[in-house]
Order: structure tokens, then sequence, then C-alpha cells
């Protein structure tokens, strides 16, 4: 292979870790006995390889393409920033990403952590497996790599390097593009069921709510507030429960190929907007105990988030202006952020492009009516926290919403 040119495939996976033994991990790249692709996104190929011994590793290219859409080219540069955004993250929050074993530049190629006695949480949820451990896991993630990339945790010429690093302008597009913009005007990348016609039509006319949208999206190109994953949905993430009980378990994020500097709210949102999605799931095939109980956990989310990152403040920089108050507005900020995050990115899944099992796997009238109630709940989310963005009181006014 020569330049990253030549896309690998199942038979010349083993030959590639032979000649790249760095990137093996924990498998002998001489007892290889399997290499299955598992790869369901769209931008990548993703190997899962094990040797005689067992030990198992994750092969990951880039592909210069959408996978469904040839015609849309990508940078595959874009898996080098994916090696930076999940170093960091393993530097600061080893427990809940995936270790890296290397990134091979010329091949465009990364070894990661097999974590195939995880299960993918949105298949869960699905399965009606809610996993309520996640959101305290995820909240404790976001919390301690956001404080430490910020202006609190990495001291200033430290900070504008892994800036310079991560900046992702690609992929950072397709975010403003599909979560911020193609939703709310005609564009051929979305879609809806015809009983959702009238729903569209009112969230675009729902002009408040664009506006906040609009904000939202500046805010994400202009803000560097923290090195976020990026794309924090219930299919990037990798849990497994401890025993029968599945209060409590592991905890994995993936895929942090979008991951870039923005506002920290952005995680937090697209953690709330698949919660409230599997919400809508399960309002509509008759669990409303489950629903119930997916809507609360966006508190979970933020409130240990909050505990996190205020457990780091103490070690902060520079406190001789960062007192106690700054930390209050800072806090209050993201909470407002991830409300309207979390609606926009909910509202990209409905009527934008890369729809989610959680909606589309229903009966075509249940879908009908799950999309409708995602639409009403991220209406709700975007303008309710104006007033107050209390994750509680968001939380008591997205269940009135889901359960009229």
């Amino acid at each position: 292979m020569s330049g990253g040119s030549e896309l690998l495939t199942t038979e010349t996976v083993p030959a590639f870790l032979a000649e790249r033994p760095h990137l093996a991990g924990p498998v002998d790249p001489a007892a290889i006995v399997s290499v299955v692709e598992v790869g369901d996104g769209n931008l990548n190929l993703v190997f899962i390889v094990k040797d005689a011994a067992g030990n198992g590793v994750v092969v990951k290219q880039s592909l210069p393409h959408v996978r469904v859409d040839p015609t849309w080219p990508l940078t595959r540069s874009r898996t080098k920033r994916e090696a930076v955004v999940l170093g960091t993250h393993e530097s600061i929050a080893p427990t809940h990403v995936p270790a890296m074993y290397g990134f091979d530049e010329d091949a465009i190629v990364l070894s990661i952590e097999d974590l195939s006695d995880h299960a993918v949480w949105r298949g869960e949820l699905n399965a009606g497996r809610i996993h309520p451990y996640a959101p305290r896991a995820l909240g404790r993630y976001v919390g301690a790599v956001s404080f430490a990339t910020s202006v609190f945790g990495t001291p200033g010429p430290e900070r504008r390097r892994l800036i310079a690093e991560a900046t992702n302008p690609e992929l950072s597009e397709i975010t403003e593009d599909l979560v911020f913009t193609e939703p709310y005007v005609d564009h051929e990348h979305n879609g809806w069921l015809p009983a959702n016609d009238e729903d569209v039509r009112e969230l675009r006319a729902d002009r408040p709510f664009v506006h906040e949208i609009a904000l939202a999206r500046i805010r994400f190109q202009e803000d560097a507030q923290s090195l976020v994953h990026g794309d924090l949905h219930t299919g990037s993430v990798f849990v497994r429960a401890d025993d029968e009980t599945g209060e409590t378990g592991s905890v994995r994020a993936f895929d942090s190929e979008f991951g870039t500097f923005a506002p920290t709210g952005f995680d937090l949102g697209a953690v709330w907007a698949n919660l409230v999605i599997a919400a809508a799931r399960a309002r509509v095939l008759g669990r409303d105990a489950d629903a119930s109980r997916l809507l609360a956990l966006p508190v979970e989310l933020v409130d240990a988030f909050e505990a996190e990152y205020v457990s780091r403040w103490p070690a902060r920089v520079d406190p001789r202006v960062f007192d106690d108050a700054v930390l209050s507005v800072t806090l209050a900020r993201i909470r407002s952020d991830a409300a309207i995050y979390a609606a926009a990115k909910a509202v990209r899944r409905i009527v934008g492009f890369s729809k989610v099992a959680d909606i589309q796997t229903l009966p075509e009238p249940e879908r009908a009516v799950a999309a409708r109630l995602v639409l009403r709940v991220a209406r709700v989310l975007g303008t309710a926290r104006l007033t107050d963005a209390d994750p509680r009181r968001l939380t008591a006014l997205t269940a009135d919403a889901l359960f009229a």
C-alpha cells in the first residue's frame, strides 16, 4: 500500500498488520484467524481482527467518499484528526474511550481497542435495555475532557497548538449543513413520511425556534470552548452492563472523527437528543414507563457533567480572575447550549440526512407519530431554555410534550 490510495479488504488486513506490527495492539499478526468488516456508518471501513489466542484489535480506515454516495467526496485526513481527538481524550478519560494503539498516516489507518464484549447503546435501547448508568458515565466523560481542554484546564499556548492540530474544517462543515441548515430548507438530503408534512411545515414556520438554531450554528462555528467528540449519539457509544441488574457498567464513546473545538454543550446535547428519540420510540410502542425514564436521563447526564467539572475547578490554570462566579456563568451557558443543540440534533435525525434505527425500524403509522413527538419536544427544548435552562424543568416540559 502506498500513499493511502489502496483500500483495505478482509483479505489484505493480515498482511497489512504483519508489515506494521505497531498497529496490531494485543493481536499476534502471525496468528490472525479472522477479519470481519463491521463498518455500518457512512464514512469508514472498520475491521475486527482476531488472533488464535482470542485477542482482538479494530482497524479503521477512512473512505474517500460517503459510503452511500460515491459522488460525495471526503477528505481522508479526517482520520489523523480523529487520532488527535481520541489520543487527547484517552489521556484525560481513559475509561470512557477505546484505547488507541496507533495511527498510520500513510495508509490513513487507525488501530484501536476491540470492544466486542460491549454492545452499541442504540441497539440496546431499541431492544428495551436502557443501561441507565450510561448517561452518568457520559456526563463524567464530557466533564473531564471539556474542562481539561478549556481555557481553565490547559495553558494558553498549549491550548492554541491543540486547537490548530484538531481543527476539522471539512467535517465541521458537514455538521453545519446537516444539523443547522438543511432541515430548515428544501434540500435533497431531507426526507420524511407524508404524514409528517404538516409537522415539518410547522417546524419551519416556528421562526423563534429557527432563529435559535441559527444562533446555535454561529456559536458552533465561532466558539472553541473545548475539544468535543463531535458526534456523541447512542450509535457511537458502547455499553456493557456489569451484571443482570443493568444498573452499572462500562461506557465507551467511539468514532470521534467529527471531533473539533466547539461549544461543550454540543456533546451533551447530542446525547440528550438521542434519549428523546429513544423515548419517542418507547412511547409509541406503549412502553410509557421506559419513555419517562429515558426523558429523565438528561438530568443525570448534566448533573454528572457538572459534578465532574466542579471537581476539577480547583486545579484551573489561572485562578486570579477565574473565580467561582465565572464557573457559575460557564455552567449556566453550557446548560442552555446543551438544550438547543439537543433540539438541533433531534430535528436533524427526523427531517435531515442519516436517519436513526430508533425511528426507521418502526411500522409506518408509529414512525409518523414518533417523528411528530420528537419534533414537538425539540421545539420545546429550543425555546423554553431561554426562560430557564434547568434540565429538571426542561425534562418536565418535554414529558408534557411527549405525553400530550
